[in-house]
């Protein structure tokens, strides 16, 4: 049917924290390019499978017996069959028309390994400070891209040609959820992928009060992340 038609997957990763879970995926269910949602659980203790595969048949779960932290992110990847994958966390989703549009730019630049979205956070949806950084990119900028080059990003806003991202592999397994994004940019470019931030691509992502987004922030927006280009 239609929904085989989708050139998008959105991924997401969750643990523990099955409510929220649903939320996010009853979101992206919702988006007009009806992607297929794959689900991979972290070895959570509340078992949220059954409960999100019921949601809908566009929904798979995978389960692991731990925590693969960022990392879980490749074994949804590798699972998806679709050229184009969206990730998402359990407290993020993405606008409708932002995995249309992303899939149009990835559809014309073929040189682009991952698009960074314009994330905005909470119910006042506020410009999230790594987007405005993003946007006042410091690298040269290049005229045959829609967007300006960067070398850094959320994982809850980004967008990756599958194909790409598997060859460089993916997320580092060492890291757990936090910081493991500048690995991956500077594997992305290293390769030959441009990096691009493209602002009609918007998440929305409300913050769990239970996690420590502070500390996620300062290791994305270290100024490090862009100097790495340089060495």
């Amino acid at each position: 049917g239609a929904d085989g038609d989708s050139a998008m997957t959105v991924v997401m990763i969750t643990r523990n924290r099955r409510a929220e879970a649903r939320r996010a995926v009853e979101q992206l269910l919702q988006l007009p390019e009806r992607p297929p949602v794959i689900v991979v659980d972290n070895g959570s203790r509340d078992h949220p499978s059954s409960d999100l595969r019921s949601l809908h048949d566009r929904v798979s779960v995978i389960e692991l017996d731990h925590n693969a932290g960022a990392s879980g992110r490749n074994i949804g990847a590798r699972h998806a069959t679709t050229p184009y994958v969206a990730f998402a966390d359990d407290d993020s989703t993405w606008l409708p028309g932002a995995l249309g549009r992303a899939a149009e730019v990835l559809d014309a630049h073929p040189r682009i390994g991952l698009i960074a979205g314009r994330i905005l956070v909470g119910p006042e949806q506020r410009l999230d400070p790594l987007s405005a950084e993003m946007a006042a990119s410091p690298l040269p900028t290049d005229p045959a891209l829609p967007g300006r080059p960067v070398l850094g990003f959320a994982a809850c806003g980004a967008i990756v040609r599958r194909h790409a991202f598997l060859a460089v592999g993916g997320f580092d397994e060492h890291y757990g959820v936090g910081g493991e994004e500048g690995r991956l940019a500077v594997a992305l470019a290293a390769a030959g992928w441009a990096l691009v931030y493209v602002p009609e691509c918007v998440a929305r992502h409300w913050p769990s009060p239970a996690r420590d987004h502070a500390t996620r922030r300062r290791i994305l927006t270290r100024n490090d992340l862009w100097s790495c280009w340089h060495h």
